[in-house]
């Protein structure tokens, strides 16, 4: 029995030395990331869509440097989730996997989150009317950028001049999800616009029909571009790019005398 209950005082502190040295490690730990300056800051474990509710299972915690923490941060769970059955904070944009959780990404606790939340300072939000033809065939997404080009007149006056440049698309019918990778064949297309191109978007819808033209990510600078009529387009000839070679026919006049005449659509006729 002796030996017995000499066995369990050793195992017994064994165990209570075995805690002791787990807590001053864990306490050696703390300290040394406080010694080195890392915080842990909320952020996104698994993607959240544009104004959907910001849930505990969809965030984590990260470790990061503290001199380089930026503004607007959580740093508990407690900041983000509602308490005491209040309503939810929502995504004011689409969170992807891995990012930091900023206070300008997500409403107040039940703040409702719409289109207008995405726009820019003093900008607006308007809409047009597209079909499959001026949509693109449907390949306008939300956060993509167009040209907008206006289209008027008819038979000889027939003209088109692009109204608007760089505009990005902040709706698609009733999706703002900038993360939808499905195009589909839309009725209207809402753009973020200032002021005054809104008033000249307005007059435009007026005046003619619009197209969208999508424009590619490597354009970085915009210059401004003539109205094309339909008479620069309706050519006698087929246009040729300059320095391109002319068909030549030979005339070989006595024994040695060999002239070159360029062909032409007269000297076709002619002949």
């Amino acid at each position: 029995m002796r030996i017995k209950s000499l066995m369990m005082t050793i195992l017994g502190v064994g165990l209570a030395g075995g805690a002791v040295m787990l807590a001053q490690d864990q306490m050696s730990r703390s300290q040394a990331q406080a010694n080195t300056g890392i915080v842990r800051v909320v952020a996104v474990a698994e993607a959240i869509p544009f104004g959907t509710p910001i849930e505990g299972y969809k965030l984590t915690t990260i470790e990061w440097p503290a001199e380089s923490v930026p503004a607007g941060v959580f740093t508990s769970f407690d900041q983000v989730l509602p308490q005491n059955g209040s309503e939810p904070r929502r995504a004011k944009r689409a969170l992807t996997q891995g990012e930091l959780l900023l206070a300008s990404k997500v409403s107040d606790f039940g703040e409702k989150v719409t289109i207008v939340q995405t726009l820019g300072e003093n900008n607006r939000a308007m809409a047009i009317n597209v079909d499959a033809q001026t949509g693109v065939g449907g390949f306008v997404t939300p956060g993509d950028f167009v040209d907008i080009v206006l289209t008027r007149g008819k038979n000889d006056s027939l003209r088109a001049v692009t109204i608007l440049q760089n505009i990005r698309v902040i709706g698609v019918d009733q999706t703002a999800d900038e993360e939808l990778d499905q195009p589909g064949i839309a009725r209207t297309v809402t753009v973020e616009v200032s002021p005054e191109q809104g008033q000249r978007l307005a007059l435009a819808q007026k005046a003619g029909q619009l197209s969208l033209s999508l424009r590619s990510l490597q354009i970085e600078e915009d210059k401004p571009l003539e109205a094309i009529r339909l008479s620069d387009i309706m050519l006698e000839n087929s246009p040729v790019e300059d320095g391109a070679p002319k068909p030549v026919v030979k005339v070989r006049r006595g024994t040695s005398d060999i002239q070159e005449i360029p062909v032409s659509a007269t000297n076709t006729q002619t002949n």
